[in-house]
């Protein structure tokens, strides 16, 4: 029987990560244009509305990966980063390393409730599969809309009424509304990592998942995102200094 699953409470990333992980999506649309650079230290700041010192740890964050260089000109795509936008077929878009697409659907009791929906209803559903070099899938993001999100919000609104021939435009500003939306908002995740070990040779596998909520600066529910990664070797922990009552992870 599998083990007993270890269940994490609700942590908030630090909002340097999350402005990273906005950034990520900045550098697939930059990657390969000769000459491309992420904006100034001081245009950031204004954009996500945080101090020049978070912008920093955010651009270190990209940095350690190797997704960025810093020189003297400023802060540009390293060679390599980047897994662009591709082409658009039936609400799917896909790249290099990337597909993604939405559609409407109707969810299951329990998320309805979460999300302030009756039994039956249908929202829409944007799908974000990451894969690695050779093919393995390394990460499944699934998010669901509330109702009122997409009442208030254009983007949302443009991909539930294509959502059958979403075009690739339009996908590219619902993920830019999602960066946007949990940078300035307010995220908790809740961590699952589960173990099976029967039977006990050969068969062993593990498995990691993650739902993310994301509500806005009113506290109003905007999204829930499961997140699954079939692949992974380490989990990170990490305490920020700064912002000492986050905690936030990374998966690799």
């Amino acid at each position: 029987m599998p083990s007993p699953s270890r269940g994490g409470g609700s942590a908030a990333m630090p909002k340097y990560q999350r402005i990273a992980a906005a950034l990520r999506h900045e550098l697939d649309r930059t990657a390969h244009t000769p000459g491309a650079r992420l904006p100034s230290e001081r245009t950031l700041a204004a954009r996500y509305q945080v101090n020049r010192q978070t912008i920093r740890a955010a651009l270190q964050h990209l940095r350690e990966d190797g997704l960025v260089v810093t020189g003297r000109r400023g802060t540009r795509p390293a060679p390599g980063a980047g897994a662009g936008a591709g082409a658009v077929a039936g609400g799917v878009a896909s790249g290099a390393g990337v597909q993604s697409r939405v559609s409407l659907v109707t969810v299951p009791p329990s998320l309805a409730a979460v999300l302030g929906m009756r039994g039956g209803e249908r929202t829409l559903m944007h799908h974000r599969r990451e894969r690695g070099p050779a093919g393995e899938a390394l990460r499944d993001a699934v998010t669901y809309f509330s109702p009122g999100a997409l009442a208030r919000t254009p983007e949302l609104a443009r991909c539930r009424d294509r959502a059958a021939a979403a075009r690739a435009e339009d996908l590219q500003a619902l993920q830019r509304w999602l960066d946007r939306a949990a940078v300035v908002g307010r995220v908790a995740e809740t961590l699952t990592m589960t173990r099976t070990t029967h039977p006990p040779v050969g068969g062993g596998t593990c498995g990691l998942t993650v739902r993310r909520t994301l509500h806005d600066t009113s506290g109003r529910l905007l999204a829930v995102t499961d997140l699954a990664f079939p692949t992974w070797d380490r989990l990170v922990l990490h305490r920020d200094r700064l912002h000492y009552a986050a905690t936030g992870f990374r998966v690799t």
